[in-house]
Protein backbone atom coordinates (compact mmCIF):
# COMPACT_ATOMS: atom_id res chain seq x y z
CA UNK A 1 0.00 0.00 0.00
CA UNK A 2 1.28 2.98 -0.74
CA UNK A 3 2.51 5.56 1.73
CA UNK A 4 0.03 8.43 2.20
CA UNK A 5 1.28 12.00 2.67
CA UNK A 6 -0.04 14.51 5.27
CA UNK A 7 1.44 17.73 4.40
CA UNK A 8 1.65 19.51 1.00
CA UNK A 9 4.85 19.42 -0.41
CA UNK A 10 4.65 22.10 -2.32
CA UNK A 11 4.10 24.26 0.63
CA UNK A 12 7.05 22.95 2.32
CA UNK A 13 9.25 23.24 -0.70
CA UNK A 14 8.18 26.80 -0.65
CA UNK A 15 9.33 27.19 3.23
CA UNK A 16 12.65 25.59 2.05
CA UNK A 17 13.43 27.63 -0.79
CA UNK A 18 12.88 30.98 1.70
CA UNK A 19 15.26 29.10 4.57
CA UNK A 20 17.90 28.16 1.83
CA UNK A 21 17.52 31.73 -0.43
CA UNK A 22 18.19 33.62 2.92
CA UNK A 23 20.96 31.53 4.49
CA UNK A 24 22.40 29.73 1.59
CA UNK A 25 22.92 25.82 1.74
CA UNK A 26 26.59 25.54 3.40
CA UNK A 27 24.39 27.26 6.28
CA UNK A 28 21.05 25.61 6.58
CA UNK A 29 21.20 22.29 8.52
CA UNK A 30 18.64 19.88 7.74
CA UNK A 31 17.47 20.46 11.40
CA UNK A 32 16.70 24.02 10.13
CA UNK A 33 14.55 22.42 7.38
CA UNK A 34 13.22 20.37 9.60
CA UNK A 35 12.41 23.29 12.03
CA UNK A 36 11.10 25.61 9.01
CA UNK A 37 8.59 22.86 7.60
CA UNK A 38 7.50 21.24 10.83
CA UNK A 39 8.46 17.71 9.53
CA UNK A 40 10.53 14.80 10.54
CA UNK A 41 13.58 14.12 8.61
CA UNK A 42 11.94 10.75 7.37
CA UNK A 43 9.25 13.12 5.99
CA UNK A 44 12.00 14.84 4.15
CA UNK A 45 14.04 11.83 3.13
CA UNK A 46 11.29 10.09 1.84
CA UNK A 47 9.97 13.31 -0.24
CA UNK A 48 12.75 14.78 -1.56
CA UNK A 49 15.56 13.37 -0.80
CA UNK A 50 18.75 14.11 0.82
CA UNK A 51 19.78 17.99 1.76
CA UNK A 52 21.67 18.57 -1.36
CA UNK A 53 18.86 17.52 -3.32
CA UNK A 54 16.19 19.38 -1.49
CA UNK A 55 18.65 22.44 -2.40
CA UNK A 56 18.54 21.59 -6.28
CA UNK A 57 14.36 21.32 -5.92
CA UNK A 58 14.35 24.88 -4.06
CA UNK A 59 16.72 26.49 -6.37
CA UNK A 60 14.26 25.08 -9.46
CA UNK A 61 11.52 26.67 -8.21
CA UNK A 62 12.98 29.73 -7.58
CA UNK A 63 14.23 29.55 -11.33
CA UNK A 64 10.73 29.03 -12.45
CA UNK A 65 8.31 31.38 -10.24
CA UNK A 66 11.01 33.66 -9.52
CA UNK A 67 13.71 34.10 -12.13
CA UNK A 68 12.25 33.49 -15.53
CA UNK A 69 8.77 35.02 -14.77
CA UNK A 70 10.72 38.75 -14.99
CA UNK A 71 12.73 37.90 -17.94
CA UNK A 72 10.11 36.23 -20.00
CA UNK A 73 8.18 39.82 -19.03
CA UNK A 74 10.71 42.13 -20.25
CA UNK A 75 11.74 39.94 -23.13
CA UNK A 76 8.29 40.14 -24.12
CA UNK A 77 7.58 43.49 -23.43
CA UNK A 78 6.81 45.88 -27.09
CA UNK A 79 8.18 49.41 -25.20
CA UNK A 80 12.25 48.69 -25.81
CA UNK A 81 14.01 50.67 -23.27
CA UNK A 82 11.44 51.41 -20.92
CA UNK A 83 10.86 48.15 -20.40
CA UNK A 84 14.83 47.55 -19.03
CA UNK A 85 14.44 50.48 -17.09
CA UNK A 86 11.28 49.33 -15.31
CA UNK A 87 12.93 45.67 -15.17
CA UNK A 88 15.85 47.24 -13.32
CA UNK A 89 13.15 49.33 -11.04
CA UNK A 90 11.37 46.56 -10.06
CA UNK A 91 14.82 44.59 -8.78
CA UNK A 92 16.29 47.39 -7.03
CA UNK A 93 12.35 47.81 -5.12
CA UNK A 94 12.22 43.58 -4.52
CA UNK A 95 15.53 43.60 -3.52
CA UNK A 96 15.80 46.56 -1.07
CA UNK A 97 12.25 47.12 0.20
CA UNK A 98 9.52 44.62 1.56
CA UNK A 99 9.95 41.10 2.59
CA UNK A 100 12.76 39.76 0.69
CA UNK A 101 14.86 43.18 1.16
CA UNK A 102 18.69 42.29 1.97
CA UNK A 103 17.73 38.65 1.03
CA UNK A 104 19.92 39.16 -2.82
CA UNK A 105 18.83 36.83 -5.55
CA UNK A 106 19.18 32.91 -4.75
CA UNK A 107 21.26 33.04 -7.86
CA UNK A 108 23.80 35.23 -7.09
CA UNK A 109 24.22 33.82 -4.14
CA UNK A 110 24.53 30.53 -5.36
CA UNK A 111 27.17 32.08 -7.65
CA UNK A 112 29.08 32.78 -4.18
CA UNK A 113 28.35 29.73 -2.30
CA UNK A 114 30.07 26.38 -2.30
CA UNK A 115 27.04 24.72 -3.91
CA UNK A 116 28.45 26.28 -7.45
CA UNK A 117 30.87 23.45 -7.23
CA UNK A 118 27.88 21.07 -7.74
CA UNK A 119 27.80 20.10 -11.78
CA UNK A 120 23.28 20.07 -11.76
CA UNK A 121 23.70 23.58 -9.74
CA UNK A 122 26.37 25.04 -12.06
CA UNK A 123 24.17 24.07 -15.37
CA UNK A 124 20.69 25.23 -13.32
CA UNK A 125 22.95 28.72 -13.44
CA UNK A 126 24.93 29.00 -16.57
CA UNK A 127 21.02 27.96 -17.98
CA UNK A 128 19.37 31.28 -16.04
CA UNK A 129 22.57 33.23 -17.36
CA UNK A 130 21.72 32.34 -21.05
CA UNK A 131 18.04 33.55 -20.34
CA UNK A 132 18.49 36.68 -18.66
CA UNK A 133 21.36 37.91 -21.30
CA UNK A 134 18.72 36.47 -24.18
CA UNK A 135 15.60 38.66 -22.39
CA UNK A 136 17.92 41.75 -22.53
CA UNK A 137 18.92 40.96 -25.71
CA UNK A 138 15.14 40.80 -26.92
CA UNK A 139 14.61 43.95 -25.08
CA UNK A 140 17.35 46.11 -26.59
CA UNK A 141 16.34 44.37 -30.08
CA UNK A 142 12.54 45.73 -30.16
CA UNK A 143 14.68 49.02 -28.65
CA UNK A 144 16.27 49.65 -32.07
CA UNK A 145 13.67 48.15 -34.34
CA UNK A 146 12.34 51.13 -32.40
CA UNK A 147 15.08 53.91 -33.15
CA UNK A 148 15.90 54.21 -29.01
CA UNK A 149 19.25 53.07 -29.33
CA UNK A 150 22.09 55.60 -29.50
CA UNK A 151 24.34 54.86 -33.11
CA UNK A 152 26.38 52.29 -33.18
CA UNK A 153 25.37 50.78 -29.95
CA UNK A 154 26.30 46.84 -29.84
CA UNK A 155 23.09 44.86 -29.07
CA UNK A 156 24.91 41.63 -28.17
CA UNK A 157 27.50 43.84 -26.16
CA UNK A 158 24.99 45.69 -24.03
CA UNK A 159 23.22 42.50 -23.35
CA UNK A 160 26.14 40.91 -21.88
CA UNK A 161 26.99 44.03 -19.76
CA UNK A 162 23.49 44.62 -18.25
CA UNK A 163 23.23 41.17 -16.95
CA UNK A 164 26.27 41.16 -15.13
CA UNK A 165 24.53 44.41 -13.97
CA UNK A 166 21.89 42.92 -12.89
CA UNK A 167 23.82 40.36 -10.75
CA UNK A 168 25.88 43.50 -9.47
CA UNK A 169 22.52 45.09 -8.04
CA UNK A 170 21.75 41.71 -6.34
CA UNK A 171 25.00 41.37 -4.67
CA UNK A 172 25.24 44.96 -4.11
CA UNK A 173 20.92 44.86 -2.44
CA UNK A 174 22.31 41.54 -0.20
CA UNK A 175 25.20 43.96 1.07
CA UNK A 176 22.91 46.64 2.43
CA UNK A 177 23.14 49.25 -0.78
CA UNK A 178 20.60 51.73 -0.62
CA UNK A 179 18.14 51.72 -2.75
CA UNK A 180 18.44 55.05 -4.70
CA UNK A 181 22.54 54.50 -4.93
CA UNK A 182 21.70 50.95 -6.88
CA UNK A 183 19.14 53.71 -9.11
CA UNK A 184 21.79 56.03 -10.11
CA UNK A 185 24.21 53.36 -10.91
CA UNK A 186 21.86 51.88 -13.15
CA UNK A 187 20.79 55.66 -14.84
CA UNK A 188 25.09 55.93 -15.46
CA UNK A 189 25.18 52.48 -16.91
CA UNK A 190 22.26 52.76 -19.32
CA UNK A 191 23.42 56.38 -20.19
CA UNK A 192 25.92 55.85 -22.93
CA UNK A 193 23.13 54.10 -25.35
CA UNK A 194 20.23 55.04 -24.03
CA UNK A 195 19.73 59.21 -24.80
CA UNK A 196 16.52 59.39 -21.96
CA UNK A 197 19.17 57.77 -19.33
CA UNK A 198 21.96 60.01 -20.35
CA UNK A 199 19.85 63.54 -19.98
CA UNK A 200 18.56 62.35 -16.84
CA UNK A 201 22.47 62.55 -15.49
Amino acid sequence: MPDIKHFDPEAALERVERLFWQQGEAATSIQDVATATGLNRSSLYGTFGAKHELYIASLRRYLQRRAEPAIRALAEDPRGLPAVRDFFTGLIEVRCTGEFAGWGCMVVNAHAGEERGDPTVRGLLDEHHGKLRDGLRAALETAREQGQLSAGTSVEGVADVLALLAYGVNLRSRAGADAEALQRTVTAALAPFDPEARAAK
